[in-house]
């Protein structure tokens, strides 16, 4: 791995560190600082692991929604929403038309009928549709994850699980103690997840060496 890819990998490992410590610690100066620098650090390690455009592309606009949702502005959390949505898309075209498990589509499928119905009547009335189309989507992106192997899998699936979690918040359900460290852990491997598993997938072990 070249120098530079290092120090890059690094600086998101200590981002991340940062930021689910200070979470952990009720620190939420902390947490604004370190955010906004996970995904562009993520995406500049990528690029120099000679990233496809839609993979970095996908890690921008997740930088986009990271941003968005630590703004209390009217139309931030549906603008966050959006940008993550279009990080989605660009995953989507990234796994391409490879094969992936009928069964598991079935499961996923399953899943994302079951937990819409349970959310739904607690939701806001106005985030139920938008919440709705964006499962959708998310659900999607993490199904064709499989594609590219086991590790962009579990970020696929890793990526369901946090915004479910970020979904039942919304719709003021029970949530585990420091609610916001579990979206952000479950986030942040996520993404490293699927970075790792579509550049090992695309180049092999040996050039991306994650």
């Amino acid at each position: 791995m070249k120098t530079s890819s290092r120090v890059l990998l690094a600086a998101f490992a200590l981002a991340a560190a940062v930021d689910l410590i200070s979470l952990l610690a009720g620190a939420e100066p902390g947490h604004r600082i370190a955010k906004p620098f996970l995904m562009p650090l993520l995406a500049a390690y990528a690029v120099t692991r000679g990233a496809p455009r839609p993979l970095t592309l996908a890690l921008l606009f997740g930088w986009g929604g990271d941003v968005l949702l630590l703004s209390d502005a009217d139309g931030a959390f549906l603008a966050g929403m959006a940008s993550f949505a279009a990080g989605h898309v660009c995953y989507l075209v990234l796994f391409g038309r490879r094969r992936t498990s009928p069964a598991l589509g079935v499961l996923y499928a399953t899943t994302l009928v079951g937990t819409v119905l349970l959310l739904w009547p607690d939701l806001p009335a106005d985030l139920r549709v938008p919440v709705a189309g964006y499962s959708l989507l998310l659900t999607a992106m993490a199904y064709r994850a499989s594609s590219l192997g086991l590790l962009a899998g579990a970020g696929g699936a890793l990526f369901l699980l946090s915004d479910t979690l970020i979904a039942t918040g919304i719709a003021d359900w029970p949530r585990l103690p420091v609610p916001d460290f579990w979206v952000m852990l479950t986030y942040i491997a996520a993404q490293y997840l699927l970075t790792a598993g579509a550049l090992r997938a695309m180049y092999g072990e040996r050039r991306t060496n994650v």
